[in-house]
This record gives structure tokens, sequence and C-alpha cells, in this order.
């Protein structure tokens, strides 16, 4: 597959810069607060990571992308790898403008990702999801993503919020 072959009519995927933190963020923050949710760029916060992707993720053998259409980021997806274990990478920030849900974006973001652990000989991929996201479990599933029944609380945020483990055996 190209990357970017089937994406919509004036989307383009690349590789984020840290010039994108500021348009990533606004995607982010547009998603969680359709769930009544906000950003939390608090020093050390679990978003710190957005402030400086090139360090958070190239900086550490990881690899973060977005969609851009008309000079705006409408789409993310970054991986990196497992801080414990160096054959595992974790996927994060898989967000989509409400415009382009249910569109070919999810599609091109996740199966770029996929193909990079693939070629980096990762054996597993796995990451955190809100439990909010009901659609996007769906979409996970079908790329072969499993439940393994743990979920975690997280106070991380404006509001208290619940996750579920997802992972992927690549081999």
């Amino acid at each position: 597959m190209t990357i970017g072959h089937d994406l919509p009519e004036g989307v383009q995927i690349r590789l984020a810069t840290n010039a994108d933190c500021d348009g990533i963020i606004a995607l982010i923050d547009g998603v969680l607060a359709e769930y009544g949710d906000r950003i939390c760029l608090e020093p050390g916060g679990s978003e710190a990571d957005l402030k400086d992707v090139d360090q958070a993720y190239r900086g550490i053998g990881g690899e973060f992308w977005v969609l851009e259409k008309e000079n705006r980021i409408v789409g993310c997806h970054a991986t990196r790898p497992d801080r414990e274990d160096s054959a595992v990478c974790t996927f994060k920030r898989l967000y989509l403008d409400m415009m382009l849900r249910g569109t070919t974006c999810g599609h091109v973001l996740m199966q770029a990702t996929i193909d990079w652990a693939r070629n980096g000989n990762f054996r597993r991929i796995e990451f955190w999801s809100d439990t909010r996201f009901e659609r996007a479990h769906r979409f996970f599933e079908k790329f072969g993503f499993q439940k393994n029944g743990e979920s975690r609380e997280m106070n991380d945020s404006s509001v208290t919020y619940w996750e579920y483990f997802f992972y992927l055996d690549l081999r």
C-alpha cells in the first residue's frame, strides 16, 4: 500500500514536526471536548509529549504522523518503543477530526503505524484507549487488536475516565 494513496482529496499524510504541536493539541482538545473533557497541558502531565513531538517520539526511536488539510492538522497517530520491553511498541494519539471519521483516513494512519512496527521488528503492539471511544474500539478490532480485560482509572484530565488495554501480536 502506498501511504496516502487512499486519502480523501486535499488530505495529506506526513511526519509531524514540532511546528505541528499547536495544531495537534488543538485537534486532540477538540476531540476530547466532544466528551466533555479538555486537554490538560500541565508540566510533567500525560500530555507533555505534545509540546515536543520530535523528542518525545523520534528522539526515543518512535514516530509521529499527521494528516493535514488546508494547512490544518486533521488527524494524528504516533508510536514509540515500550520503555520496559524493546520488542513492544506503544501506539498513542490516534485522533481524527469529526469530518474525517468514517473515511479512509483512520485506516491510512493505523496501517502506517502497523507497517512501521512490523518494519522495526517489533513483536507486539500495545496501547490504552479511553472507554468512551466505542467507535474507535470497533475500528481497532477490525485490525485484529484485542482487549485483554484490563482497565484502569485515569485522573490526569479535567474529568475522571477509564481506559481499556489493547494489543496485537505481530508474529
